[in-house]
Parts: structure tokens; sequence; C-alpha cells
């Protein structure tokens, strides 16, 4: 048979899914390697979607969404971050992941270069990669706090480089960039005249630290404007299964981001629209009900850890711990961690799915029942004699 195209047989084996998947067939298994809320959805929510249905309301939608879903998402954008901003920039997406395919579609020709977080999720290199443009790491290290300096990033421009990613809160971090580096990364993609692709996923979860879009410090001048918020409902309500998100472009951008939209998916599942907008409009306890549950079992696993001597990194928001196990995994972290998983029966997110500098760390997730998060957390060996 034919061979598939060379940049899908590059494309490599996503380790978060790979151990989560052993997880899963591994009977007992503790889960804490993937960040899957594990709270009932609020029934106004479900019930929307199971009245859309009802209603037989299963037709096309508009390219960019419902009306009322993009009017949503944007006056809460307004509420949080105090930008201006109307409907018509918001576009209705099958999740954060097609709204960063669907950015990086818009931006990316072969060849560009897309700067990325490493560490940072692993869509970003291998999406980029589909897109036949070149992913180029700019450092977090933990000497830094895992924060991006300004210097490193700069360096690695050239004249390909097209588009910057920022991820905060991050994923796999925890960390949370200030409002202060946030405008000088602004100011630096003016500088050189990038693109900004902000992935926002978790800016409903931070503890104690503001959570800053770089839209606020973007120009909203059509021709000068750079920056696109990808959101999703996914982790802000636990909305997984039901792919639902958004995109927000700069202005002047609107046609562009339809013809785009039709030639990805057309339109999102009208159900999934008609939930998040009774997420987003309906009562909010999920939300604060979610943030207490991540920051309790913050506390309790940074607790464990610290008791046993394990470095890591304080988490200001999503809901993952990031911690380093060096002192046991031998320079091999993605074989310690199935290891770890035979042996005593806990998962954990390899370092190395998210870049060169996560090697000896893993992603713990914070996200399910704390008794479950402190059983695995136990579990893992010691740095200091007890």
């Amino acid at each position: 048979m034919p061979e598939l195209a060379a940049h899908v047989r590059d494309v490599p084996v996503n380790q978060i899914r790979e151990i989560t998947e052993a997880a899963w067939s591994t009977p007992g298994a503790i889960v804490l390697s993937i960040g899957e809320p594990g709270f009932a959805l609020p029934r106004h929510v479900l019930n929307a979607g199971i009245a859309c249905l009802d209603r037989d309301e299963t037709n096309y939608t508009p390219n960019a969404g419902i009306p009322a879903l993009r009017e949503a998402f944007a006056a809460r954008f307004r509420e949080q971050q105090e930008v201006t901003i109307g409907a018509e920039r918001v576009y209705v997406v099958d999740g954060a992941q097609q709204g960063l395919h669907f950015a990086m579609s818009l931006l990316l020709s072969p060849g560009d270069e897309i700067l990325i977080p490493n560490p940072g999720y692993p869509t970003f290199a291998m999406t980029s990669r589909l897109l036949h443009a070149v992913p180029v790491q700019y450092p977090l290290y933990p000497q830094n706090d895992f924060q991006p300096h300004i210097e490193d990033i700069e360096a690695l421009i050239t004249p390909r480089t097209r588009v910057m990613v920022l991820n905060s809160p991050s994923n796999p971090l925890g960390a949370v960039i200030s409002e202060k580096a946030t405008r000088e990364l602004v100011e630096l993609a003016v500088r050189h005249d990038l693109w900004i692709i902000s992935d926002e996923c978790y800016e409903a979860f931070t503890f104690d630290v503001p959570h800053v879009s770089p839209a606020r410090f973007d120009s909203d001048v059509p021709g000068e404007a750079r920056v696109f918020t990808s959101l999703t409902l996914s982790k802000t309500y636990g909305l997984t299964g039901l792919r639902i998100g958004a995109l927000i472009c700069p202005p002047g951008l609107e046609q562009k981001m339809n013809n785009v939209m039709e030639s990805i998916v057309s339109c999102v599942a009208s159900p999934s629209q008609y939930a998040a907008l009774a997420a987003l409009t309906g009562p909010q306890d999920y939300v604060s009900q979610a943030r207490d549950h991540y920051r309790s079992n913050r506390d309790a696993a940074s607790a464990v850890l610290a008791e046993k001597g394990i470095p890591f990194l304080g988490a200001q928001g999503a809901f993952y711990l990031w911690a380093d196990v060096s002192h046991v995994s031998g320079g091999d972290v993605r074989s310690w961690v199935r290891a770890f998983l035979a042996e005593f029966g806990v998962s954990f997110a390899p370092g190395t799915a998210f870049g060169s500098i996560g090697e000896g760390w893993i992603r713990i997730a914070l996200c399910g029942g704390q008794q479950d998060l402190f059983d695995g957390v136990t579990r893992l060996p010691a740095k200091v004699q007890l």
C-alpha cells in the first residue's frame, strides 16, 4: 500500500497517553498521569445539552458558533481581563486542541518557525509539525522557577520565526507568568513582529496570584494586533468529552477565520454549544468548588513531597505538581514511570513528555480524589532518609 506522508510517520508517541493507557489496563492502578476533572457535571449543563437534542436542534450552526455562546465567551473575557472585545472576534471551537490547530493553520507556512516552551504541552510541537512548520523550544529552567526569560527566547528568533506560544497557567508546570513578564513578552513579539498564541486552558485555576492574559497588552487596531487567545471549558467546567472551547482572534481577521473554520470542522456540535452556554451563564459553583479542591490536593501532595525531601515546583495554577525524581529515575524517567507503575501501581506523566528539560521530573495530576492522590504520592521513594 502507499506510504503515509513523512511528517505523519515522524509524529512521536504521546508519552502521557502511553503511560495512562498502561495504567488503565493495570487492575487497581492509581492514575495520576492525566488531567481529567473528576466531578459530576452540573445538572443545568447536562439539561441544556439534552434539551437541544429534545427539540431536534441538530442542524448546522454558523461556522463561528451560536451568537449567544460567542457573546458569553466575550463577556467572560471582558470581565476577567478588562479588555475590549466583541463577540465577532470569538470563534467556538471543538476543544482547545482544535483551537490551537486552527490558530497555527492561519499563521504558519511550511518551514516557518514557532517558539514553544520546554517543558511544554506536547501537542504544541506535534501540531506545528503536522503543518510542516518547525517547532523551536525555548527553555524554562529549574533555576529560574521554570519562568520564561526574554533573553533566552530572543536568542532563538530568526528571520523564519513567525509565532510564539505562551501557556499560563502552565501544563505541566503549574507555573503562572507574572503581569510584568507577560507585558515584556508581548513587547518582544512587537519588536520582532511575531504572532502570539496564548494557551489559557487553566485560566480559571490560579492560587493567590492573578491570571493575566497577553491580550491585555495587545493593540486593538487591525493590522497591529497579534494575540490569539485559546480558551476551553474542558478544564473550567469539566466538559472534556463535549469538546468545546473558543479561539479569540485579533480584530480584522473575522472573514479569514470563517473560511478556515469551514475547511476544518465547519461548526461545533449544537448540543455541546448549548451545554457550554448554560455553563458560562448559569451558576458558577462548579468552578469555585473545583478550585478549592485542587488547592487542597496541591497542599496535601506538597506536604508529602516535602516530608520525603523530593524537590517540587510550588504550583501557582492549573492542577498539576511538577516533582523532581532524578534521585531514582536514573536519567530515563520515561522508563522509570513504567517500572514504577508495574511495581507500585501508580502512574505519573514522565517529564520527557513535555520536553528535554523534563528529564528527571514527573507531572502529578491533582484533579482526582484526595485519598488516591495521597496514597499514590506516598509510594514515591524518599530522597532523604526518614
